[in-house]
């Protein structure tokens, strides 16, 4: 075996191992043989409900090898209709590890680890797919179970190729394959040849393929059986990984085109291995394009053959790329054309694809020149093209251009027709249509809309035809120089193309199989011509030829190719139906003899259902159909009309009744179309309806109505569906059996003229010079709304954010819809001329339009009527050239621009008057430079500008060619020495640098020179003000505040201004970089901790008060902590419940129901564990800032913590204390795999374990004091503590998991009493284990879900799983079995375990525990939830309830005696206080709750809680009948602020969009509608009692809102009198933002003291408090922050502010003085904080933290604090 030799040509894996004795190969489960009738052939066949547990694994032992090193890995298989399959195969590689590659249809998404790659298998892209290398197509409707009609598939994957790409590994050998239920399996093999399936080895004869270039045919015996005349694509499937066109992000398995282009059959010799050249710069528009970019490497031609260039188009610009590695791959094998091409000869391409301007030089050998036809008209026939070569310059440039190249590719295309709507055809399948619209073929699935094009025509398609087995597509388009192209179906390229000089083409069809195609058309004369050609080889590269041509004066409606006969034609036309014949090179025709019916025009001639061969001619019947509504039954053998019937209009009889006529009597009705099933006839008539007739044509007994004539029908080849196309461009089918229609297709009937986008609900609006506007939407294709219109519509525009568009006339008017009401809003008539531009301001508040006479219209767009502003004349160059983007309005919706008033100047105009403006000099300018600090440009002329330079940075500032380097440090100047150089690089040349920071932002350091120790101290202590000291650091104490003596640490302080003239000094900041390492891929189980994905960093200088000095004391958590995994403990005898909240243990005594708090983490708590004698609870949590994980030993009775352990580097996946109390073990998660035993007397390191897979549970042994295990991803370890006097040693024995079980991760364990541990799967068994022999002797499926819970006690075992059941099994049986007698899944178990009682909770459980009866435990889920679960009264009681998801709002009821929370789950929940329990929950489902606010009503009878949701709604419940009062929807988007006002008379609300909406809480009614902040998000609606009289206005209440673009509106009401008037509006500046996440909210609050002090802090210039005075109208006071404020909160005593931070630090400030604490028990960032109306309480809310603080001592805490 040393030699690979023997592997060569391939291996036959199944006969290789003998799979057939199942000695070196293993099965289990269901698998068994059968003969497959397609294949002719025993295959295997395995089955099972569950993949894992059926299988087929070659090589039987796991330490055993194949040792195949063949670099391709093929396949053949077929997936079982309906279910799901997994293939694994483990790979070695050079390093010697051992990577898993699985491929299933059961995975939804490509998941790569270090040893695992898992690719999705997409089974329902096997046919018809081009273009599925699109993430949508990949991700949507594909991923699930095998389809129905699922073929048998050639599967080949290039192992070398995909180890290199996406684990960078050199591939070394196949090591093992397991197959797994739900497939059938012919066999698999091995090979370094990439072979073609659809080849057969005649075939691969004749096209040269050879071994020895890397390819070739498939092995006979590994080929699937093809019907003489048939295809191998046509019945199997070939599916190639990786595929041509990477599909990043979103790696599947799925087929590509159904002819792969590394096996094109009969046209293209496989790729000769070579080393790749950088020749192609881009792909044709017909390849596939991947979503990241396109790699091609170039082909190389076929040897001994002199190139010869045949023609050479225009030259363009050569554009160059100069980055190799972007162009090449080492691997041309998977990046090839996409158009197969022949390697026997190259010919000319009439239409040159110039894709990037390159020079494209067309080569060809000698002897592949086409021969002209006989004609003198120069007739010569195409063969397959190459692409065009594009050669690069050989000197290198730094050009660049727009990539990848083509930079667009066509995706979707609305519109049917063009040249002739009776062009449809229908697929062999049925699964898809082919039409043409204009000059593009489009291929449409009638599943998912999906479309591909054939691109190549120059002119409208005029006829479309299919061979028998819609392989072959023949099509020709109209004009002068009509052109017939056969293409491809599958594939999608062109084989032929000819030219037939006729005027025009308007009949193809093709023969049964392909070999002959007939096409009728007009020739210079004017006079009917008629050709057939020869096909038979053009799959083949073979030439086309003409067979005969023939003139004639008859006229030719339709002409088809008798199916059962290539030399037989027959057509039809006015007065004439005629049979043709081809005999020696002629085309011959006879007619029928019609008699009385001569003079009929007739339309459309069908045969008969039926193919066989062997049916003689006597039996065809030929139908007939005719303008005049007679359908023909012609004798084809005899050449006489058998039959005449005519179809009858139905007559109305009755109001509402109808029915039809028979074939003899009556006016008739024009038949356009006629198609004929084996069972019925379908006909398309000009009165709109396609009808379904019996053969007999006795009565119609299906019909559908159309808006327009049907022009086409066709019924599809399993008579299931039947198509219909009509004159008005609509394209659609009937379900004969469900008698649905389906529109696929509708279409305008004339040009369109001009269109706009709704980016919001994807929306596309077109007018058409058909006179109608059209809605459309964008992903379906579907049209949605027609509005129909005398005058001739020419422009559209929609509404930026609302649902309205306008549209502009040919006559001048314009007109404003409402799409949702289909109502005409408004209908202006200033325009004298066709509206040349229409257009909204992107802010919405105005409109604008132009016409061709020169005159601009403004519009105020704000309100429905759209009144005119102003109408300025002769100000836009006349004409309609520049229809219908005559004006564009920038973004920023201030500038208005059009050409004009002459054709060659360009005006910018105010966007708000359409008076002119000048952006910059309005005379010449005389000198422009750059400032020194390339931040700026100075320009001179009229007057001295300066600019701003906002181009944004590139990664570097440097270039890569540029040996300079440049040192820059952020501070100021005193830290930076004197003499300090910048690496020679001179920055005040005036020259533009070549990036620039962003503006407002220190530039990012490039190369950090070394500073000395003390220059980083100065810089690191640049002090924010001079009368103030800086906050202090973590570990740095402030010095000269206080005397040495006090113990008491510095009193911190916030610099407060007084604004008397002054302004905070501007700090600099120092950027920072910091390098990631890769982060390790969690386990595929529930069970595995994963911290909850946080953006927020915690404050190192933030500093916590001392004991007893805190302003603010933690008086109750509310909710549990759903993410964490057995963090919930329960002491039954001592009543003691510990469980986490955030980084906060709760530490409750259900017998008083008192809660303690055990503070000390600043990160997510996982696990908890808890002693025997409950006096010691031990907590762990990740450590801060990417320190080790911290472990927290606490004193249950004090509080305190008594020992803490850093060890673990990643998170603590569990903890657990011995049953003697003596030891204490802790486990590390996937990312440090480490077990830990400590002394739980000094908490010292007694032993540690390294193991090669994640853990996820362990526990000790409950009767042997020295013996514990843990689970994990590789199966069970036992471990044995031994002792040596003060040495301990651990031993781990590893046991994988049983085999019965299959591939699965051991989740949960628990021991029994009696020396056995049970163990869970993540698929749902329990194993039973012997502990004495280590070996499992039971398994059961306990549940269909993973199992993560698992507890015992006495004979009961609990188990609970991600399907939300927790059960109880009676387990006493297990003792009786014998460890050797092994019982695994069958009817046996039933007898040894049963199932006692089960209860579904709220979600998926993650912690457990229970009195030693297991009668009664606490249970803790995933929904925040802590249940009571009492097993005997079969009850459950919620003990503690809190979100799931984010915590939006809390807010306290006027008597605080309530308060409500609101979440993004969609529920509102109302709590009691001081109990703190949940009195009610009102759940909306599918909505997000983003706020709620209380009514202003004192009494418990009245009181109700309003609250804002996602859909726009409001929702007013009352508490009092725990039920919903009124549900209100004034707003289109999210609701963002709510708030009763202040008598309660009304609700103001505020939108995303930035409208206030006043309602009545009575009547539901929308009283008003305030647009002032339109345009941006309202983040805080506040509204207090306050006399106005004073500001001036009349009101009883005052209210105000802020903004996210930093403006506050403040506004005097009486609601009772309808009046509401702006107070003030107030704006604060701040510079560009450019952070990765959104800006820091606005927030604004009255001080409840002073109301005409408005506070304020958002984002701006410093990160501050404003102190606004109404009164005196200008800003009074500022207060420094050292984070930018979350969230805000005023007490309406002792002049108290909260404030939180994205740091997770909760800020206590004093305003008077500025002084304040730092709170961190949040282990997120705050989002709320909320003062009670009394100001002795305090919420604070961080993700679904919830936190209750009582506020206490402030004023002797602070006044001590200022003495």
């Amino acid at each position: 075996m040393a030699s690979k030799g023997w592997q060569h040509p391939y291996v036959n894996i199944f006969k290789h191992v003998r799979v057939e004795d199942w000695k070196r190969s293993a099965k289990e489960g269901d698998v068994s043989t059968y003969t497959d009738k397609r294949l002719k052939c025993s295959v295997f066949r395995i089955r099972g409900p569950v993949p894992a547990n059926s299988y087929i694994l070659v090589p039987k032992n796991s330490n055993q090898s194949l040792g195949l090193t063949g670099r391709y890995f093929y396949l053949l298989f077929r997936p079982t209709p309906g279910k799901y399959f997994v293939v694994h195969l483990d790979v070695s590689v050079e390093e010697g590890l051992v990577v898993r590659i699985s491929f299933s249809n059961m995975f939804k998404e490509f998941k790569s680890t270090a040893t695992w790659l898992q690719f999705p298998f997409l089974c329902g892209a096997a046919k018809d797919s081009v273009y599925e290398s699109t993430a949508k197509s990949a991700r949507h409707g594909l991923v699930g179970p095998a389809p129905t009609l699922v073929r048998w598939t050639c599967l080949m994957l290039d192992l070398q190729y995909t180890l290199s790409v996406y684990l960078n590994r050199c591939y070394s050998q196949l090591k093992s394959i397991k197959l797994c239920a739900n497939m059938a399996v012919k066999n698999m093999f091995t090979s370094d040849l990439l072979l073609d399936p659809g080849v057969s080895f005649s075939e691969a004869k004749l096209m040269g393929l050879a071994s020895s270039q890397g390819t070739g045919p498939i092995p006979r015996d590994m080929s699937y059986p093809v019907p003489k005349g048939g295809s191998w694509h046509d019945l199997y499937d070939y599916i190639r990984f990786p595929s041509e066109g990477t599909k990043l992000p979103f790696d599947s398995i799925q087929k590509g085109n159904p002819r792969p282009e590394s096996s094109c059959v009969s046209s293209q010799r496989s790729p000769i291995r070579q080393e790749p050249r950088c020749v192609n710069l881009s792909k044709p528009v017909q390849d596939r394009v991947s979503l990241i970019q396109q790699i091609t490497t170039q082909k190389s031609l076929p040897r001994n053959q002199t190139p010869v260039v045949t023609n050479i188009p225009e030259l363009g610009v050569v554009s160059t790329y100069q980055n190799d590695d972007w162009l090449c791959r080492n691997d041309d094998q998977h990046q090839q054309e996409s158009t197969c091409s022949s390697s026997q000869q190259f010919t000319p391409r009439s239409l040159w694809d110039a894709s990037d301007g390159g020079v494209h030089v067309h080569v060809h050998p000698e002897d592949g020149f086409s021969k002209h036809g006989e004609e003198s008209e120069e007739e010569y026939i195409c063969t397959p093209v190459p692409h065009p070569f594009h050669l690069s310059s050989s000197k290198e440039t730094r050009q660049q251009k727009l990539l990848p190249d083509p930079i667009l590719r066509l995706n979707r295309i609305i519109g049917f027709g063009g040249a002739t709507t009776k062009c449809a055809l229908w697929s062999k399948s049925g699964d898809a249509v082919v039409y043409p619209c204009h000059a593009i073929i489009v291929s449409m699935k009638i599943s998912s809309n999906q479309q591909r094009f054939f691109i190549g025509h120059t002119d409208k398609v005029s006829a479309l035809a299919f061979n028998g087995n819609t392989t072959l597509l023949a099509s020709a388009q109209t004009g002068n120089h009509s052109v017939v192209r056969v293409w491809n179906y599958h594939k999608g390229n062109c084989l032929a193309m000819f030219r037939i000089h006729a005027h025009s083409l308007s009949s193809l069809s093709f023969s049964y199989g392909g070999g002959i195609l007939c096409g009728v058309g007009k020739d210079s004369h004017s006079k009917t011509m008629v050709v057939v050609w020869n096909t038979m080889n053009v799959s083949k590269a073979g030439e086309v030829t003409i067979l005969a041509k023939a003139h004639t004066d008859v006229d030719i409606h339709t002409m088809k190719v008798a199916f059962f006969d290539d030399t037989r034609m027959v057509s039809c036309g006015r007065d004439n139906i005629r049979l043709w014949r081809v005999r020696n090179g002629t085309l011959r025709s006879c007619p029928v003899n019609l008699g009385e019916y001569h003079s009929l025009d007739f339309t459309d001639v069908a045969f008969e259902e039926g193919n066989s061969s062997n049916q003689h001619l006597d039996d065809r019947t030929l139908f007939a159909s005719s303008r005049s509504g007679y359908i023909f039954e012609i004798d084809y053998s005899r050449v006489v009309i058998r039959n005449v019937r005519r179809l009858l209009p139905a007559q109305q009889q009755h109001a509402n009744h109808r029915e039809k006529w028979t074939f003899n009597t009556g006016p008739s009705i024009a038949i356009n179309s006629i198609s004929v099933s084996s069972s019925f006839c379908a006909t398309g008539s000009e009165d709109g309806f396609l009808r379904l007739w019996p053969l007999d044509f006795s009565a119609v007994f299906l019909e559908a109505e159309h808006e327009g004539p049907v022009s086409l029908v066709s019924v599809s080849s399993d008579s299931l569906q039947v198509l219909a196309a009509t004159s008005t461009g609509n394209l659609g089918f009937l379900h004969v059996s469900s008698r649905g229609y389906n529109t696929l297709m509708r279409s305008h009937t004339d040009t369109v003229l001009g269109f706009s986008v709704d980016g919001i609900r994807r929306h596309l609006t077109t007018a058409s010079s058909d006179g109608t506007v059209r809605i459309w939407n964008m992903d379906s294709l579907h049209q949605l709304y027609d509005f129909v219109s005398e005058d001739s519509p020419c422009s559209v525009a929609f509404h930026p954010s609302e649902q309205v568009f306008s549209c502009g006339f040919s006559s001048g008017i314009v007109r404003v819809f409402n799409i949702s009401s289909a109502k005409l809003l408004a209908e202006h008539k200033q325009h004298r001329g066709e509206v040349v531009g229409l257009v909204f301001s992107p802010d919405g508040e105005f409109m604008y339009s132009a016409d061709s006479q020169g005159s601009v219209a403004l519009y105020n767009a704000s309100e429905e009527d759209h009144n005119v502003i102003r109408v300025v004349c002769n100000v836009i160059a006349r004409g309609t050239e520049r229809a219908p983007d005559a004006l564009a309005v920038s973004s920023d919706s201030r500038c208005l621009a059009f050409i004009g008033p002459s054709e060659y100047i360009v005006t910018i105009a105010d966007s708000q008057s359409l008076d002119e403006m000048f952006i910059g000099h309005s005379q010449p300018i005389r000198q422009v430079s750059f400032t020194p600090d390339q931040l700026g440009v100075v320009s001179v002329g009229d007057a001295i500008f300066l600019w701003d330079f906002l181009a944004h940075p590139v990664d570097s500032l440097t270039d890569s060619r540029s040996p300079l380097r440049v040192s820059y440090i952020s501070g100021p100047k005193s830290a930076v020495q004197p003499d300090a150089e910048v690496s020679g690089v001179q920055l005040s040349s005036g020259m533009p640098r070549q990036t620039a920071p962003l503006p407002s932002s220190p530039p990012p350091p490039l190369d950090i020179s070394s500073l000395d120790q003390v220059d980083q101290e100065v810089l690191g202590s640049l002090s924010i003000c001079d009368e103030t000291p800086t906050i202090p650091a973590a570990t740095v104490p402030a010095t000269g505040s206080c005397p040495s003596s006090d113990p008491r640490p510095a009193v911190s302080f916030l610099k407060v201004t007084e604004l008397v003239n002054t302004s905070p000094l501007n700090t600099s900041h120092i950027n920072t970089v910091e390098l990631k390492g890769k982060t390790p891929v969690r386990p595929d189980c529930y069970r595995h901790f994963i911290p909850r994905f946080k953006t927020s960093t915690l404050d190192q200088a933030a500093v916590a008060p001392q004991p007893g000095e805190e302003g603010i004391k933690l008086k109750a958590v509310i909710g549990y902590n759903g993410n964490g995994r057995g963090n919930m403990v329960w002491s039954p005898d001592q009543g003691l419940m510990a469980y986490s909240c955030g980084c906060v243990v709760v530490v409750e005594y259900l017998h008083t129901g008192s809660q303690r708090h055990l503070q000390g983490h600043s990160e997510e708590i996982s696990c908890l564990a808890v002693t025997n004698d409950a006096q010691t609870v031990a907590s762990a949590a990740g450590g801060n800032n990417g320190s080790r994980s911290l472990i927290c030993i606490w004193d249950v009775q004090n509080g305190t913590c008594r020992n803490t352990i850093s060890y673990h580097r990643g998170a603590v996946q569990c903890v657990t204390f011995s049953r003697d109390d003596r030891f204490f073990l802790s486990a590390g998660d996937f990312s440090d795999p480490e077990v830990a035993l400590w002394s739980t007397k000094t908490f010292q390191l007694l032993s540690s374990v390294r193991v090669s897979g994640p853990i996820h549970d362990a526990a000790f042994s409950p009767s042997a004091a020295s013996q514990l295990a843990c689970v994990g991803s590789q199966g069970a370890y036992f471990c044995l503590i031994n002792t040596h006097g003060l040495d301990v040693d651990l031993k781990v024995q590893t046991v994988k998991a049983p085999a019965e079980v299959g591939d699965v991760e051991l989740t949960a364990l628990c021991y029994h009493m009696d020396s056995f541990l049970f163990t869970a799967t993540n698929r749902g068994h329990v194993c039973v284990w012997d502990v004495n022999t280590q070996r499992c002797f039971m398994t059961w499926e306990a549940d269909e879900g993973e199992i993560g819970v698992l507890l015992c006690r006495g004979n009961r075992l609990l188990t609970g799983s991600n399907t939300r059941w927790l059960r109880l099994w009676e387990v006493e049986a297990v003792q009786g079995l014998k460890p050797q007698e092994k019982v695994c899944n069958g009817e046996d178990s039933g007898t040894v375990v049963v199932l006692e009682q089960e209860i579904m909770l709220d979600g998926t459980t993650v912690s457990a525990a229970f009195d030693n009866t297991m009668d009664m435990g606490i249970v803790g889920t995933t929904a925040g939830t802590v249940w009571y679960i009492n097993w005997p009264d079969n009850s459950s009681i919620r003990l503690i309830s809190g979100h799931k998801t984010k915590v939006n709002d809390v807010v306290f009821s006027s008597d605080e005696r309530h308060f409500a929370t609101c979440s993004e789950d969609g529920s509102v929940r109302v709590w009691s206080a001081p109990s703190n329990e949940l009195v009610v929950q009102f759940q909306v489902l599918n909505q997000g709750c983003g706020c709620v606010c209380w009514s202003p009503s004192y009494s418990k009878e009245s009181s109700c809680v309003a609250a804002g949701y996602s859909d726009g709604t409001l929702r007013i419940f009352q508490l009092s009948s725990s039920e919903m009062e009124m549900k209100l929807h004034p707003h289109q988007v999210a609701v963002t602020a709510i708030q009763y006002s202040a008598n309660g008379h009304v609700i103001l609300s505020a939108g995303k969009n930035g409208l206030v909406a006043v309602s009545s809480p009575v009547n539901g009614g929308t009283m008003r509608v305030i647009r002032d902040h339109k345009g941006a998000p309202i983040t805080t609606i506040q509204c207090v009692n306050e006399q106005c009289k004073n500001f001036g206005l009349d009101g009883n209440e005052m209210w105000l809102a802020a903004s996210s673009d930093r403006r506050v509106s403040v506004w005097a009401a009486d609601w009772l009198k309808d009046k509401c008037d702006l107070l003030d509006w107030l704006t604060f500046p701040a510079p560009a933002y450019f952070g990765d996440d959104s800006p820091p909210p606005s927030l604004a609050a009255f001080c409840p003291a002073d109301p005409s002090l408005v506070v304020y802090t958002g984002y701006g210039v410093e990160k501050e408090l404003s102190f606004y005075c109404l009164a005196k109208k200008q800003i009074i006071k500022k207060i420094a922050l050292p984070d930018w404020a979350t969230c805000l909160s005023l007490s309406s005593k002792s002049q108290l502010i909260a404030v939180g931070s994205k740091e997770r630090v909760l800020k206590l400030i004093k305003s008077t003085s500025g002084r304040f604490q730092d709170f961190l028990q949040h282990s997120d960032s705050l989002q709320t904080c909320r003062f009670s109306p009394s100001g002795t309480l305090l919420f604070t809310v961080a993700y679904n933290e919830i936190f209750l603080w009582e506020v206490q001592g402030l004023t002797s805490v602070f006044e001590t604090q200022t003495l």
